[in-house]
Formats: C-alpha cells, structure tokens, sequence
C-alpha cells in the first residue's frame, strides 16, 4: 500500500454487466490483492459483497446456476412479485440456502464496505457502510432495485432504489471518505457516455418524489462528468481503472449461460493484463 495513503477500490454496477466485474474480483482474490475499503454500486455492491468475504467463484457460480430460473430475474418476477429481480428468492433464498453467503467472513473482515442507494425523497445518494450482510441485507437489495421494475424499498425511513440514479460510480464520495486512492472498475469501455433519457416515464412512476424525478432526469449529464472526472484522475494518478477495451455483448437481463461465461472470463482476462501495472501501482505516491 502507499504510505499514510488509503486504497479504495470502487465498482460499478450496470446488472449482468457485473459479471465482468465479478470475473476481476475473483483474480485478486485468487491473488491475495486486499484494499483498505470498498464501495459497490448496484450489480457492484453485490460482487463486493463476496469480495469481502473472500468467497472467490460464488458470483460466477450461482448466476450460472440459477440465470435461467424465474424467479431470479424475469419478466414473470416482475408480474408476479413487482420486482424484476425476485426480492425473496436473490437475497433470501440463495444466499441462506443454495449458496451461502458467509456472512461470519464478512463479520471477521477488517475492510469496511459500502454500497450506495438513493434516497427517493431527497434525491440524493445514501453512502451505507455494511456492518452484517444478514441483518442489513434490505440496503443491498436497495442499491440493486432498478427504477421502474422494482418496489421502493423502506430501510430505517428512508425510501431507497438503485444507488447508480445519483451516483453510478462514487470514486468522489470515497476520496472524500479518505481514500485518496482508488481502483476503479467500470463496466463500460472508456468512450461510453450515457444519453439523455426521456422525461415523461419518470414523472409519471415517481411523480410523489419530485427530487427524485430531478435526480433520473440529470443522470446522464452527471453520469458524463463522473466519467471525465474519473478520466482526469486516472492521468494523475489517484486513480486506477481498469474497464472493457469494447462494449460488453452481454444483456442487462441475460440468461445465457455462455455470454456469462464469457463476460466473466473477459474480466479475469482484463485482470491479469493490468495486474503487474496495478501492483505498482499501488505502491506509488500521488
């Protein structure tokens, strides 16, 4: 680590993108590369979750398992449930029952983890630092629900969705917590920026939460300075990115198995490319 300088390591979300990052975490894993905390967004607070842990291969692992059952994600989850990811089944019964989560490694961890959600009445982002992945598993289900296809979930007043509406990729937030360095994963190629979406749907879905509304309707422009920004650290040093040289082919909601495989394998392939760099890296003073 560099000296008196905290490495943070920072992951987007971006749903079954994340098995891109899923496929990255599981190399350093597999090569003892440890940071000082961590903070996921969406699909990337679920992958930092086992990160922590220190479960290597069990995001690649029950996603290939259960990808294609309804009641993960589906269109019949959404009809049935109101959710598009199935609330009980993904948060519930897979990581107490099918493949568990080993939340006594969590609790054993020295790493402090955080995952961001938004608060629908301020329209702002909520950075929650996790204490115990079974009691407070209601916050990384919030960080996860996309707008429009998920219930609001209530935790402690607050009325949270998907963290990635106010802040997709929180590399400022966690400078400001004292990492003043940060391995920053995106799950988009360097040229993506995000388009201007329309502005009826979120008016109409979220017309009580009007800070809220305000928030979906700026987040492609604040989603393109975040990418700038990070742009600009990278040149500095302060930050290490490592993202798909192209865009990923994978579907937000796919259940296909080989495009997984394939996604997966693509970030362990990435991870191996930049390690010897990242280890330098990591050493060096800003």
């Amino acid at each position: 680590m560099a000296q008196n300088k905290k490495i943070g390591l920072v992951l987007e979300g971006g749903a079954m993108r994340g098995m891109y990052t899923a496929g990255i975490l599981d190399v350093f894993m597999e090569q003892g590369i440890e940071f000082d905390g961590v903070i996921g967004v969406s699909a990337g607070a679920i992958c930092g979750c086992s990160f922590i842990s220190g479960q290597a291969g069990r995001t690649i692992r029950y996603n290939k398992k259960y990808c294609t059952d309804k009641r993960m994600m589906s269109f019949y989850s959404l009809l049935t449930t109101g959710d598009l990811v199935g609330a009980e089944f993904c948060y519930h019964t897979v990581p107490e029952q099918l493949d568990p989560y080993d939340n006594e490694a969590f609790l054993r961890s020295k790493t402090p983890f955080y995952l961001v959600c938004t608060n629908l009445e301020t329209g702002a982002p909520e950075y929650i630092r996790m204490n115990d992945m079974v009691k407070e598993i209601d916050y990384l289900r919030a960080s996860a629900s996309m707008p429009y296809v998920s219930h609001i979930v209530e935790k402690d007043g607050m009325k949270l969705l998907d963290g990635g509406c106010s802040d997709s990729i929180p590399v400022r937030a966690f400078m400001n917590m004292g990492f003043a360095k940060n391995v920053v994963i995106l799950t988009r190629p360097a040229d993506y920026r995000k388009k201007a979406e329309k502005r009826g749907l979120a008016r109409i879905f979220y017309r009580k939460y009007p800070k809220f509304v305000k928030c979906l309707e700026k987040r492609p422009e604040a989603y393109n300075k975040t990418v700038e920004d990070i742009a600009g650290l990278e040149t500095s040093g302060e930050c290490f990115v490592i993202r798909p040289k192209k865009p990923l082919e994978i579907g937000r909601m796919s259940h296909d198995v080989k495009e997984i495989i394939r996604t997966y394998e693509l970030g362990r392939s990435d991870a191996f490319d930049c390690l010897e760099r990242m280890k330098i890296w990591m050493k060096e003073e800003v």
